[in-house]
């Protein structure tokens, strides 16, 4: 019975160091992530867009009333078009970001073009009401804007510049803070 106090007490005297340690590396990887963010907002995840050069592709879709839009009829303009899908987290995660980027640059000749990879309409057109999206949405049920762009990853966002050309481009969500960094200055040319 002795025995076994000690050996208790010998297993609870080892265990100290090693909780020591384990809080250590708890609290090294606080700092860690505090530095590493340099104080940022670490809700605001964004993958760094690619820069790209090729002509925009000529791609006409319908809005929700059935109506024919082309996104060349947007060309004096820079473009942001954004292919998405009302089932997709990362699509649903962005939405309040480029709504609010729209609403703000808007005035300055930018446009954001929703396209919607191929939900009913009825899904869609909830997704809007929810999510108080006011930019253009073009349904694309065979998905000809993924395949115009040659990536079928969702979401994922191309900027075509005041000359039509595609020059930047994001597979994954997109922060307002890349929006502004990337974007902006093509808007101020």
């Amino acid at each position: 019975m002795n025995n076994k106090g000690s050996n208790t007490r010998n297993n609870i005297s080892r265990s100290i160091p090693l909780i020591f340690i384990g809080i250590g590396l708890v609290i090294i990887g606080f700092v860690a992530i505090a530095l590493l963010t340099n104080g940022q907002n670490t809700n605001e995840y964004s993958v760094i867009p690619s820069e790209v050069n090729f002509p925009a592709p000529e791609l006409t879709l319908n809005d929700l009333s059935g109506g024919k839009v082309s996104i060349t009829d947007y060309r004096q303009q820079v473009v942001l078009i954004n292919n998405w899908a009302t089932w997709c987290p990362p699509c649903k995660l962005e939405m309040p970001v480029l709504e609010k980027y729209f609403r703000e640059h808007t005035e300055q000749g930018f446009i954001l073009i929703g396209i919607e990879a191929g939900d009913p309409v009825d899904e869609v057109t909830s997704f809007i009401n929810k999510y108080n999206l006011t930019f253009p949405i073009l349904l694309d049920p065979n998905n000809k804007s993924m395949l115009a762009f040659h990536n079928d990853n969702l979401p994922s966002s191309y900027v075509i510049n005041h000359n039509g050309n595609v020059v930047l481009a994001w597979t994954g969500p997109i922060s307002h803070t890349m929006l502004e960094k990337y974007v902006t200055p093509l808007l101020e040319q």
